[in-house]
C-alpha cells in the first residue's frame, strides 16, 4: 500500500496550548480550560467585541440620539420659518440680487398659507399645523440657518447621512457605534426603523470601510407599515435554536481559524461579530420591538389606532422602547411624502397630520420616564422648500437654507438660532452647516468629531472631512 505523502510547509510550530492537548491524554489542556474558561471566553466576547461599551473622548451630555428624519424635505417657511414679506409680496417676482443670488430673477414668489404664532415663555414660532408640538416649545432648539450642498435628494440625503455624496462613506449611526460602542449586547448601538430604500438607500445606514458590525439594523422600510415589518433574516424557522447555536459555533471557529491565518481581516472580524449579535438578537429584538406590554394610555399619547398617526406613532414609540434598552442611534423616517412640488398647503397638512401627535408623544414619554435629559432628538429632512412657486402651488428642492430642530440631550431649551433673509432664501445670520451639525451631535455624545477616526486607504478618515465647527452656542 502506496503511503498518504503530506506537505507541511504550512503548519506552525506547536504551541504550549497544543503541547498540552497532546500531552497525558490532554488532562493539561483539560485543566487549563478550567482555569481560563468564561474569563476568557467573556474577554473575547466583551472586551475585544467592537461593539463593547467604550469611555468617550470628554463628558457626554446625551448618551443617545434619536433622528426624527422627513424625507422628501420639509418647507420651513411654512412650519418654523414666518416670513410676512413673503405673504406681503406673493405673486411678485424675486430679484437675485435682493437675496445674494446671482441669478437674475428667481421666480415668483409664494407665500406660506398657514398661520404662524409664538409659543412657550421661550417665543418660539410655529405654524398651526403643529399644535400637539407647540405645547413642547420650552424644549425646542431650533436652528433655522442650516444650509448644505446638493438640490436633489440622492446627494443631499448622503450628505445628511454620511457627510458626503461623491464617495462610500460610514453613515453618522455607524460612526456612533464604532466611537461608543453598544449599552445592550443583545442588541445593536444603530437602529433605523423604516428607513428609505431611495436616494441612497443601504448608504444611508451604512458602515462603508468601517467594520460590518457598525452598520445600521434595519427594520422594515419607508413604504412598509410598521405593524407588519420584521428585521430580516432575524429568526430560522427550519432550526431549533440548540441546533441554531452549534451550527454558529461551527461557523465562527472556521472564522476564527481564517483570522488568525490572516493575521489582519477586517471584513472578517466584522462578520464574526455580526453573527453573534445576530443570534443573541433572536431573543431580544422580537421583545423591544412588541408593544404588546404598553398601556393605553401610553398608546394614546402616540395616536397609535388614531387614523393618520398611527404608523408614526408605533415607529416613535418603538424608538422610546430601543433607547431605554441601550441603542445608541436610532434613526426614524417618514416615507418619501414632504416632497410638495405641487400642493403644498394639502401635502404638509397631511404629513404634519401624521407625525405632530407622535412627536410631541415621543418628548412627553422620554421626559417622564426621564430619558430626554440624555436623549437628544433631532427632527429634520434633507433639505427645505423655495419660497418660489413652483407648478402653480407647490415649492421646489432649497438646500440654501431650512430648519431643524433639537430636543433633550445637552442643547439649550427655548432657543431659536440662526435666521434667514426675508423670504427664507439664505442664512444672514449664524449659518450652520451640515459639517457644523454632525460636529455638535458627535460632541454632545462626548466625542469630538476630530478625534474620531478611521485609518483607511493610508489616511485618516473622518465624518466631517476636513470641515465642521461644534455650534456652541446650541448647548446647554
Amino acid at each position: 500500500m502506496r503511503r498518504q505523502q503530506r506537505c507541511y510547509q504550512f503548519t506552525s510550530a506547536m504551541n504550549r496550548r497544543q503541547m498540552l492537548l497532546a500531552s497525558a491524554g490532554g488532562f493539561g489542556h483539560l485543566a487549563l480550560a478550567a482555569l481560563l474558561g468564561e474569563n476568557a471566553f467573556a474577554e473575547t466576547r466583551v472586551v475585544n467585541s467592537p461593539l463593547a461599551p467604550k469611555p468617550p473622548h470628554f463628558a457626554a451630555r446625551a448618551r443617545r440620539i434619536i433622528f426624527l428624519f422627513m424625507w422628501g424635505g420639509p418647507s420651513h417657511v411654512d412650519l418654523f420659518d414666518p416670513k410676512p414679506k413673503l405673504n406681503e409680496l406673493s405673486g411678485q417676482s424675486l430679484a437675485g440680487a435682493s437675496v445674494g443670488s446671482g441669478r437674475k430673477d428667481l421666480g415668483l414668489l409664494l407665500g406660506s398659507p398657514f398661520r404662524f404664532a409664538q409659543h412657550g415663555e421661550s417665543g418660539v414660532w410655529m405654524s398651526e399645523l403643529f399644535p400637539q408640538l407647540s405645547r413642547h416649545a420650552d424644549r425646542l432648539c431650533v436652528v433655522r440657518s442650516l444650509h448644505t450642498e446638493g438640490s436633489a435628494h440622492g446627494e443631499a440625503l448622503l450628505r445628511l447621512h454620511t457627510g458626503q455624496a461623491n464617495l462610500v462613506r460610514p453613515s453618522v449611526g455607524a460612526w456612533i457605534s464604532y466611537g461608543l460602542g453598544s449599552e445592550n449586547e443583545s442588541l445593536p448601538a444603530f437602529v433605523t426603523i423604516s428607513p428609505p430604500r431611495g436616494h441612497g438607500g443601504v448608504q444611508n445606514y451604512g458602515s462603508a470601510f468601517l467594520p460590518a458590525v457598525h452598520q445600521g439594523t434595519a427594520i422594515g422600510s419607508a413604504e412598509i407599515p410598521i405593524a407588519q415589518a420584521k428585521v430580516s433574516n432575524l429568526v430560522n424557522e427550519r432550526l431549533p435554536r440548540v441546533a441554531q447555536q452549534e451550527q454558529l459555533e461551527l461557523i465562527q471557529s472556521l472564522n476564527q481559524q481564517h483570522r488568525q491565518a490572516a493575521v489582519t481581516d477586517r471584513g472578517i472580524e466584522g462578520l464574526i461579530d455580526s453573527y453573534e449579535l445576530a443570534f443573541r438578537m433572536q431573543s431580544a429584538m422580537p421583545e423591544a420591538m412588541s408593544l404588546s406590554d404598553e398601556t393605553q394610555a401610553t398608546l394614546d399619547l402616540y395616536g397609535i389606532g388614531a387614523g393618520p398617526s398611527d404608523n408614526f406613532g408605533r415607529q416613535c414609540l418603538l424608538a422610546r422602547r430601543l433607547a431605554e434598552r441601550g441603542v445608541r442611534y436610532i434613526q426614524v423616517s417618514t416615507d418619501y411624502t414632504w416632497d410638495h412640488h405641487t400642493k403644498v398647503k394639502d401635502g404638509h397638512i397631511a404629513e404634519a397630520a401624521k407625525t405632530d401627535r407622535p412627536i410631541a408623544g415621543l418628548l412627553e414619554d422620554l421626559a417622564r420616564r426621564g430619558l430626554l435629559e440624555d436623549t437628544l432628538v433631532l427632527w429634520g429632512g434633507e433639505f427645505g422648500r423655495t419660497p418660489m412657486v413652483e407648478n402653480g402651488d407647490g415649492r421646489g428642492h432649497h438646500p440654501q437654507a431650512f430648519t431643524v430642530w433639537m430636543a433633550g440631550g445637552g442643547v439649550r431649551t427655548g432657543l431659536t438660532y440662526g435666521s434667514t433673509d426675508d423670504f427664507g432664501y439664505a442664512p444672514v445670520e449664524n449659518p450652520v452647516h451640515m459639517h457644523d451639525l454632525h460636529a455638535t451631535l458627535l460632541h454632545l455624545l462626548g466625542l469630538d468629531h476630530e478625534r474620531l477616526t478611521y485609518r483607511q486607504a493610508g489616511r485618516e478618515f473622518r465624518l466631517t472631512d476636513v470641515y465642521g465647527n461644534v455650534v456652541k452656542d446650541l448647548l446647554a
